[in-house]
């Protein structure tokens, strides 16, 4: 059983730039695995345990994606092995090209489960999911905070507003999970090691028959910063609740 785990790779936040007219610039930012995709990897780690299948990893973005240590750092996560679609031309892909392209590879490579975070750390569309779902013609489930296999199907749990909805869904299908359906572990120095032995994949935009985006962005901006209180309420927590209450009814924001 193959169970396929979609992953972008993003410029660290912490490392963004800020300009006077609120323009983010992330010229000198690190990058990394998206934060959301980390719980990704693990939820599908579990589940090729439980079944005794491979997990492959499959990102598309820009060629910085081709950084060794970048793969390194997934494969070290616990996948099996890495395929990668790396293009200048991806620059500014939207999630109707980039879910286009994953559906072609997830065609290319074989698969029954297809996992993604619920959203990316840069933009956090939390469309790709459901756009592949839909691309490949498959059942899609968002909002997953519990997986676990059945015969040939997932049983998943989503917390709604007032209680904890469990349903079962044949396989193939495409689910998006939450950042608190695990906490994934820290590679060890053993898996550190082993990532570089994996095998990885590259192809490029020449290897698809898909469309460009038909999205432009015509400009991103940081939000306006504010100054934090920083008041600590003591006493108990019902009395510390109503001094809230109180303070936010009288700034006019309750």
């Amino acid at each position: 059983m193959n169970i396929i785990v979609c992953c972008k790779f993003v410029p660290c936040l912490q490392d963004m730039e800020t300009g006077p007219d609120k323009s983010v610039n992330f010229s000198k930012a690190q990058w990394q695995i998206s934060d959301y995709d980390l719980q990704a990897v693990e939820a599908g780690i579990q589940l090729a345990k439980a079944c005794g299948g491979n997990l492959i990893a499959v990102s598309a973005g820009t060629t910085k994606i081709e950084s060794t240590q970048l793969r390194k750092d997934l494969l070290s996560r616990g996948p099996d092995e890495l395929y990668l679609i790396a293009d200048d031309a991806l620059e500014n892909a939207d999630t109707a090209q980039i879910s286009a392209l994953l559906a072609e590879a997830v065609k290319k490579i074989g698969a029954d489960l297809v996992i993604c975070g619920e959203g990316s750390a840069d933009y956090y569309y939390q469309q790709t999911g459901l756009q592949l779902g839909e691309r490949l013609g498959w059942i899609s489930l968002g909002n997953i905070d519990a997986v676990s296999m059945a015969e040939n199907s997932i049983v998943v749990e989503r917390a709604l507003e007032t209680e904890i909805e469990k349903l079962s869904a044949p396989l193939p299908a495409v689910i998006s999970v939450t950042s608190s359906i695990n906490v994934p572990p820290r590679p060890n120095m053993r898996a550190i090691l082993s990532a570089g032995k994996k095998p990885v994949t590259i192809w490029s935009l020449a290897d698809f028959d898909v469309a460009e985006a038909v999205t432009e962005t015509i400009s991103t901006q940081a939000p306006d910063s504010a100054e934090r209180a920083g008041e600590i309420l003591e006493g108990g927590v019902a009395e510390a609740a109503a001094e809230m209450a109180r303070r936010l009814k009288a700034d006019g924001l309750l």
